[in-house]
C-alpha cells in the first residue's frame, strides 16, 4: 500500500467518524478549507459564510433514528458516502450506525437485523456501493407496465405498483450550480427556484429518511443556507501536485467565483443573456497545456497529462446515437457529432446548465461492459400501444431503474436521470447514480465503448486525470 493511501485510510475514516460526532455537539464553527484525504489527492471545502457551522441542522438529529443529513452526506467523501468508509462505519458501530436503518439503508425493509452477522448480510448494497434503496409508487395513468420483477433479495413490497431502486447520495455541496434536484428530477417541478427545490428536498429527506415529523420553516432555511454556501474541489493530486500552482485554477475558492445561471451554456443556444454555446466549457487547466516539457519539475509530465484530459473533455468529438433526451430531440436527430461538453456543459462545474435528463445505458439490462449492476434489481416494463418508446429501444425494456419514468410516468422517460456536478470526484466513487463505475477509468471505458469513439491508452488516460484533478 502507498504512503498516500495509508495517509487517506487513517485520516479518512478518522475524519468521518469526528465530523459525524461533532455535527450533534452544535455550535461548532470549523474553519474553511480543512484537508479531506482521498485516494488520489486531497479535497476542501469552502464555505462563503467563513466556516462551517457544525451545529446546523444540516447535522442535527431532526427525525425519529437518529439520522442528520450529514449521515449520507459526509465532507470527508465530497459531501456524499462511499463504501469504505461506510465500512469503517459498519465495523465501528456493529452495524448499528444510523445510516444501515432499514428503512432504506438494507438491501430490503423486512431483513432481519438482530445481530451483526444479520445486518451484515442486510446491508450489502449501501456497505459495498454507497447505494441508498428509494421505493417510488408508478405513477397513476403510467404508459407502460411493469411485466416482471427480478429482485435478487425477494422483498415483499417490491411489486408491480412500487418498485425499488438503488441509488448514490448525491453531493450536498455545489449545489447553487444546479437546475435539477434529484437523480431523477423529482424536486424540481416547472417553475419552482432552486431555493424552494433544495428547501422540499429537505424536508422531504427529513420525513422520509430520517423518518421525521415535518421541519419548522427556519430549520429549512437554515440547512438551505448550509448547503448554498458551500463549495468542495480536488486541491491536490498525487502526480499533479499542488492543482492551484503554474496558473492550474483548481480547488473551492476559485469554483466559488464561477459564475453561473440556468441555461448560461445551453447547447441548443437557450442562454438567457444571448451567448452562443462554448464547448470548451472546463478552463481550469488551460495553462498547464503550454508547460515546458523540460521542465525539471517533478509534477510537469501530470500537469501536461491533466492539460490534455480537460482538452479531450472539451473537444474530442463523440458521435452520438440512441440517447434518450438527446436523440428524440428533432433539432438533434437519430445521430449527431458532439463532446463530453455537449452534456457536462455548466462551466467549469461539468453538470447541465439546463433541466435534463438523459438515458445513456447505464441503466440498461444487460450492462455495457465495464459496469458492474450486480445486486440491482431488474425490471421488465411493457410500453402501451401508442407509447413512444426510447431511441434505440423496443416497446418492451429491461432495466435496473426506470429513473425519471417513475415521475412523469412516460415510457419515453424510462432511464433517465441527470447528470450530476463533476466537482470531487475523486472524493466519492463510485460513479453513476447506481455506483455501476467503481472508478474513473471504468467511466471513461464505459463511454468508450458505449459511443464507439475510439480512445487510445493515452487519451484515456489523461481524461481519468482530469477527472481526478476536478
Amino acid at each position: 500500500m502507498s504512503k498516500e493511501k495509508r495517509i487517506y485510510g487513517a485520516l479518512g475514516v478518522f475524519g468521518v467518524l469526528v465530523v459525524s460526532s461533532v455535527g450533534l455537539m452544535g455550535g461548532s464553527q470549523q474553519p474553511n478549507l480543512q484537508a479531506h484525504p482521498n485516494p488520489t489527492g486531497v479535497a476542501r471545502t469552502f464555505s462563503k459564510a467563513g466556516s462551517l457551522d457544525l451545529g446546523n441542522e444540516f447535522f442535527q438529529d431532526l427525525g425519529t433514528n437518529q439520522r442528520s443529513c450529514g449521515s449520507c452526506h459526509a465532507e470527508t467523501d465530497g459531501w456524499s458516502v462511499t463504501p469504505e468508509h461506510l465500512q469503517a462505519r459498519f465495523e465501528a458501530s456493529q452495524g448499528m450506525d444510523p445510516i444501515f436503518h432499514s428503512n432504506d439503508g438494507t438491501d430490503c425493509p423486512s431483513a432481519d437485523m438482530s445481530t451483526m452477522a444479520a445486518r451484515q448480510a442486510a446491508t450489502t448494497m449501501l456497505r459495498e456501493k454507497g447505494l441508498i434503496r428509494v421505493s417510488l409508487p408508478v405513477p397513476p395513468g403510467a404508459e407502460f407496465t411493469v411485466v416482471s420483477i427480478d429482485d435478487p433479495y425477494g422483498c415483499a413490497d417490491n411489486t408491480p405498483a412500487g418498485l425499488a431502486m438503488f441509488r448514490r447520495p448525491l453531493p450536498a455541496t455545489n449545489l447553487r450550480f444546479l437546475t435539477t434536484v434529484m437523480w431523477d428530477g423529482r424536486e424540481s417541478p416547472p417553475g419552482r427556484s432552486l431555493h424552494d427545490n433544495l428547501k422540499s428536498q429537505a424536508l422531504d429527506a427529513t420525513t422520509g429518511h430520517a423518518q421525521g415529523a415535518v421541519p419548522s420553516a427556519e430549520q429549512l432555511e437554515k440547512i438551505v443556507a448550509f448547503e448554498m454556501a458551500v463549495a468542495t474541489a480536488q486541491t491536490w493530486d498525487v502526480n499533479a501536485g499542488d492543482l492551484r500552482a503554474q496558473g492550474g485554477q483548481g480547488g473551492p475558492v476559485v469554483l466559488a467565483k464561477q459564475e453561473f445561471y440556468p441555461g448560461i451554456n445551453d447547447p441548443l443556444g437557450g442562454n438567457p443573456s444571448g451567448e452562443s454555446f462554448d464547448q470548451n466549457a472546463m478552463t481550469l487547466y488551460a495553462a498547464w497545456a503550454n508547460l515546458d516539457s523540460g521542465d525539471a519539475d517533478k509534477w510537469t509530465a501530470a500537469r501536461q497529462s491533466v492539460a490534455r484530459g480537460e482538452q479531450i473533455f472539451n473537444s474530442h468529438p463523440i458521435m452520438i446515437t440512441d440517447v434518450s433526451g438527446l436523440n428524440d430531440d428533432p433539432a438533434l436527430g437519430p445521430a449527431f457529432m458532439a463532446t463530453c461538453t455537449t452534456c457536462h456543459d455548466a462551466p467549469n462545474a461539468g453538470d447541465h446548465s439546463v433541466q435534463l435528463g438523459l438515458n445513456i445505458g447505464v441503466t440498461d439490462y444487460p450492462a455495457v461492459a465495464p459496469l458492474d449492476i450486480s445486486g440491482l434489481p431488474v425490471y421488465t416494463l411493457q410500453c402501451l400501444p401508442g407509447a413512444v418508446t426510447p431511441p434505440g429501444h423496443g416497446s418492451l425494456i429491461q432495466t435496473t431503474d426506470p429513473g425519471r419514468a417513475m415521475i412523469t410516468g412516460k415510457c419515453a422517460d424510462i432511464g433517465k436521470t441527470k447528470g450530476p456536478v463533476l466537482r470531487a470526484l475523486a472524493a466519492r466513487a463510485p460513479y453513476f447514480h447506481n455506483g455501476s463505475a467503481a472508478t474513473l477509468r471504468d467511466v471513461v471505458e464505459f463511454y468508450n465503448n458505449r459511443f464507439n469513439i475510439g480512445f487510445t491508452e493515452q487519451e484515456i488516460q489523461d481524461l481519468v486525470n482530469f477527472l481526478k484533478a476536478l
